[in-house]
């Protein structure tokens, strides 16, 4: 146990890592925009379970991978990012992974409620989801000591969340949902990008390959770019779909710019946890700009 132990109520509140429920906010706030530019008309019922359904698995995978790390020997006690409440000693593996499994546990049972709405489509979605969130850090692969961990942040952060939002409230899947979903999932990934940059030294000694890791500090901070800049390229076809509205989302452009700049300039591990939030804010900032452009012009 570390000397100074934070109450339970601060434990648990670093656990679940409420600075980035945004990645699961995000994409269902577009889904529903979209539905509502379409039809009309929403459920308020299936919308607020479905935001709450997300950000269950998205806790349950937080504190999975919290639990996990600490054991796998990935979080050391030199760890720079944010306190990892495991690898603290401020509860044991088995509590974290008790709690991430009551976490997986309210998702599915939101999730009974959301097939019963949406039926096997949303049945297929919800289970991919639960096992994502698990094999995420836990499993013989996990995604998370792999390359692919940007990839599986654009899949299931982005388009499932942003058309399996908008299914439950349509009946249907269409293409303006997926261009949406990567909008959302694009600057979702350059969070972890972020993430994994910054850790990339303690990351590679704990037998971890991550995206970060294989292509390099130069590499990062053009995939970075990169990421950004997608995300706002793809409001254009987005609009050509008839949706004119998400152009608005190009206000947040500037913050984007800033959090390039971040990105780049950053050294220390203080600089990288700085890009984080800036990178959340790029997403939310777009997201909110390009969800109320399109209501608007509904």
């Amino acid at each position: 146990m570390t000397a100074e132990r934070p109450s339970s109520l601060v434990i648990w509140w670093h656990a679940i890592r409420p600075h980035t429920l945004s990645l699961s906010v995000s994409p269902v706030l577009a889904g529903l925009a979209l539905a509502f530019a379409e039809t009309s008309r929403l459920d308020p019922a299936v919308a607020l379970v479905t935001l709450l359904a997300a950000i269950a698995i998205q806790v349950g995978t937080n504190l999975n991978n919290d639990a996990a790390d600490a054991l796998n020997g990935t979080d050391q006690a030199d760890r720079a990012g944010p306190p990892r409440i495991t690898q603290k000693g401020w509860a044991s593996a088995r509590e974290v992974f008790t709690a991430a499994h009551v976490a997986f546990a309210l998702a599915a049972l939101g999730g009974i409620y959301l097939v019963a709405v949406g039926g096997l489509p949303i049945l297929a979605i919800g289970i991919l989801s639960l096992v994502a969130g698990y094999a995420y850090s836990s499993g013989p692969w996990p995604i998370s000591r792999s390359p692919w961990g940007e990839a599986f942040v654009i899949t299931f952060f982005g388009l499932v969340a942003v058309a399996g939002s908008f299914y439950l409230q349509t009946g249907w899947f269409d293409l303006p949902a997926l261009v949406f979903g990567l909008v959302i999932g694009f600057p979702a990934a350059a969070v972890l990008l972020v993430n994994n940059t910054r850790d990339r030294e303690s990351d590679h000694l704990a037998g971890r390959q991550t995206l970060a890791i294989r292509v390099g500090p130069h590499g990062a901070t053009r995939l970075y770019a990169l990421l950004l800049a997608a995300s706002f390229v793809a409001l254009f076809p987005l609009a050509a779909l008839g949706f004119p509205g998400a152009l608005l989302g190009l206000l947040a452009t500037p913050v984007a710019l800033k959090a390039e700049r971040c990105f780049r300039a950053a050294r220390l591990p203080h600089d990288y946890n700085n890009c984080l939030s800036r990178t959340a804010s790029v997403q939310m900032s777009l997201c909110a700009a390009a969800v109320i452009g399109i209501v608007i012009l509904a």
